[in-house]
């Protein structure tokens, strides 16, 4: 038997790894298809359950959730294994999806989302740890491809659910679908990832860690109901300065969430991580409040509303396989070139969703996914390349975590300046238009201190 090409498909697959790389994929779809549906039918919940000032919350509270789990996800595998850590936890998710299915109140929707982001955030961070610890470097790119191609069928499918099940008045049932799926991810799991990973029942847990995110995304929701600018500002900012101390502080400890160096951004890892939370933070009001914004000012269905927002996870989708082949310095230049790109589309959503018009919005998205597409798989790369085998759980785990902080903090801040603009008493022409300006203009520094980042990743050193 020929030996596979490094770096090529086939190697991705090669030695047993095509039951676990199946199992990866599964546990992405739900995490990418389930934020493309709620976010199409948001809309629809808000109407009949009264919600339209908790938008942010629907996503924060499922993002908060899966912010604390994916931060600690490397760790609950290091206690219990893989199997049945995965497991466990997409049976969680499934019962935080039946609670959002059967709530009879917005409440009761909020704390089934917060319930699906805590097992789906460990579903998603063992994902990462499983990459991290089962695929060799050179394959990484194209396990990376290939997360984004199962964003992308998502972002075909997703909308197209989420459409169906909101226009036809039935959108409890997206969950009990997602519910469903999260009962199979679970049996899966059992079937794919292989026996005996019993884990070390002696590993710590990040405790202050973990609990410093907590109170720092809370106040940063928080900050999305205060009412006032300067509440909202004050709240903001402390929740940000958590998460930096978090950082700061998990460096200092010895049961860690991120890989040394992280809070030095003169290092791979510590200026990967930063690039990462900043251009995720500034990408999520596209999804977050562009459905409505389009519902409303171009008088689009859900379902349309939906495939419109999609077109940033297909360009994602379309530029990761298109570069994930490139070697020698091109990865450098395309985590450059592609934190330039998020920046160009987080800018051109301020014109183009007040316009209107869909073609503006499409052009925005594209921009926006293209530069993740372009960039994200290799920073993984470079970051995961830089550490030893004891860290590289942790460093993977880290990614996800990373991204998940940044969703909810980006998530609740969007909220914050949606409702200042006058979303919180109701979705009109004149408060999804000021919108549509001002949640994407408050986050342009951030994006480009995200550019800034990803510059430096070129010039940092190991950590």
């Amino acid at each position: 038997m020929s030996t596979p090409k490094p770096g090529s498909w086939a190697d991705v697959l090669a030695q047993g790894r095509a039951s676990r790389f199946g199992l990866i994929c599964l546990g992405v779809w739900l995490s990418a298809a389930d934020s493309l549906v709620t976010a199409t039918i948001m809309p629809s919940v808000g109407a009949d359950l009264g919600g339209y000032a908790y938008f942010g919350w629907a996503t924060a509270g499922f993002l908060l959730g899966s912010v604390m789990a994916g931060a600690s996800s490397g760790l609950l595998a290091a206690r219990f294994g893989l199997r049945r850590a995965t497991a466990a936890s997409a049976l969680l998710y499934a019962v935080g999806c039946l609670m959002s299915a059967a709530g009879p109140d917005i409440w009761t929707f909020l704390a089934g989302r917060v319930l699906q982001g805590i097992g789906g955030g460990w579903v998603a961070g063992l994902c990462s740890v499983a990459i991290g610890v089962m695929f060799p470097d050179r394959t990484l790119p194209k396990v990376y491809a290939a997360i984004t191609a199962v964003w992308g069928v998502a972002s075909l499918l997703g909308p197209m659910i989420g459409g169906l099940f909101a226009d036809a008045g039935v959108w409890r049932w997206a969950f009990w679908s997602f519910a469903i799926q999260g009962v199979a991810v679970a049996l899966t799991s059992l079937v794919m990832l292989p026996k005996g990973e019993d884990g070390e029942a002696g590993a710590g847990v990040a405790w202050t860690q973990l609990g410093l995110i907590a109170v720092g995304v809370t106040a940063i929701g928080l900050a999305d109901l205060a009412g006032d600018a300067l509440r909202s500002g004050v709240l903001t900012l402390a929740g940000v300065a958590l998460l930096a101390a978090t950082v700061w502080i998990d460096g200092r400890m010895t049961t860690r969430l991120l890989p040394r160096g992280s809070s030095n951004l003169r290092t791979v890892p510590g200026a990967a991580y930063a690039a990462m939370f900043l251009l995720t933070a500034a990408s999520m009001g596209f999804s977050v409040y562009g459905p409505a914004i389009l519902q409303t000012l171009a008088g689009l269905k859900a379902l349309s509303a939906g495939y419109v927002i999609a077109a940033e996870s297909l360009a994602w989708t379309l530029a990761g396989l298109a570069v994930s082949g490139l070697t020698g310095r091109w990865p450098t230049w395309m985590i450059r070139l592609g934190a330039v790109s998020a920046t160009l589309g987080v800018a051109l959503s301020i014109w183009a969703f007040p316009s209107g018009q869909v073609w503006p919005v499409i052009v925005a998205g594209c921009a926006l996914g293209a530069g993740f597409g372009l960039s994200w798989a290799f920073m993984a790369q470079q970051l995961l390349a830089g550490l030893d085998e004891t860290e590289r759980g942790i460093g993977a785990a880290g990614i996800s975590a990373v991204r998940l902080t940044g969703s909810a903090a980006g998530a609740a801040a969007a909220g914050v300046v949606a409702n200042l603009t006058g979303l919180s008493k109701g979705l009109d022409v004149t408060s999804a238009q000021a919108a549509g300006v001002w949640v994407f203009a408050s986050v342009v520094p951030v994006s480009l201190l995200g550019v800034w980042a990803a510059w430096r990743m070129g010039q940092a050193r190991s950590a």
